[in-house]
């Protein structure tokens, strides 16, 4: 197994559009990742369709999923740069219904979608990945990403991660969703604990306190998959509400990113951050100020990341 160290981190390329990973875009907005905020580390992040939440196929072999040369691509790129990589794919609904409410009866009943039979086509798609992550080196594997519904099937995660660790040798975690931190059952079963760090901006105190027993109890490392704010009025309140209606704010998002850093430096078991997120195509930067996304490419928050990630590896 790999060391953690100090996550600087930023996810890349999300959702993973086939087409767009490879090409100048890509190497500029990779470039400019490294440049403006000093990371160390990237989740190079890909999105696989199932059709509704109770499908029990997952195409990831089919557009507009990127294809595994350009998965290929990113690793590499990251790595020619000298990033840590964590391939992280994902799955998501093709209707439009957020993944964590993929779910089925926990007791099967013919003729039903079948848990059996959703984990059967995930595993598939989860191993194919972690055979890319090993061939290319890349130093961590994410199996999954905010899957609430799931988190109670118990056997079948322990079931994936050994078909994972059969072919894949790097560290292996599971990004739960915010709030969900103490209420996953096998963290054992992975290297690192990380989870989807959006919580509102007042809140990060209660939240580290929650979380910390956790990871005192079960022993491995803890960092942030994802966390992040959209540059929007309101938005601190509730960063992980990408449809909030609100003007354009940089100040918004540095007050977040302020508070995040700020709190979690209190406390050396938060092994960093992968921040939500850096499209493989970026806008123009004059645009940064009305643009009103996660991304902080061009905005005054690019500057709060830069000195936090500086800052906590020379610590």
């Amino acid at each position: 197994m790999g060391d953690l160290g100090y996550v600087a981190g930023m996810t890349w390329g999300w959702t993973g559009v086939r087409g767009t990973w490879g090409g100048p875009d890509a190497v500029r907005s990779m470039d400019l990742m490294v440049e403006r905020l000093g990371v160390s580390w990237t989740a190079i992040t890909l999105a696989a369709l199932q059709d509704h939440p109770q499908s029990t196929r997952i195409q990831f072999r089919d557009e507009p999923t990127v294809t595994d040369d350009e998965v290929r691509w990113a690793v590499r790129e990251a790595k020619a740069r000298g990033l840590k990589v964590c391939l992280k794919p994902v799955v998501n609904v093709r209707n439009g219904t957020w993944r964590a409410h993929i779910n089925f009866f926990d007791l099967d009943v013919p003729p039903e979608p079948k848990w059996s039979e959703w984990f059967a086509s995930y595993t598939e798609f989860i191993v194919h990945h972690a055979r890319i992550a090993a061939e290319e080196g890349a130093e961590m594997l994410c199996i999954g990403c905010e899957m609430v519904q799931t988190d109670r099937r118990e056997a079948e995660w322990r079931a994936l991660v050994a078909e994972v660790r059969a072919v894949y040798d790097g560290l292996v975690t599971y990004n739960c969703d915010k709030y969900q931190e103490d209420h996953v059952g096998w963290w054992d079963a992975v290297d690192v604990i990380s989870s989807s760090g959006y919580y509102p901006v007042n809140d990060w105190e209660n939240q580290l306190d929650r979380i910390e027993p956790v990871v005192t109890a079960v022993g491995k490392p803890f960092f942030f998959m994802e966390a992040g704010c959209p540059s929007r009025v309101g938005s601190p309140a509730l960063p992980n509400d990408w449809n909030l209606r609100g003007a354009p704010s940089e100040q918004a998002q540095v007050d977040w990113y302020e508070a995040a850093f700020t709190a979690c430096a209190r406390r050396d078991w938060v092994s960093g951050f992968m921040l939500w997120d850096w499209p493989a195509k970026l806008y123009d930067e004059a645009d940064a100020p009305t643009d009103d996304d996660y991304c902080m490419f061009g905005k005054a928050a690019e500057g709060v990341v830069r000195r936090a990630f500086t800052d906590a590896q020379r610590r």
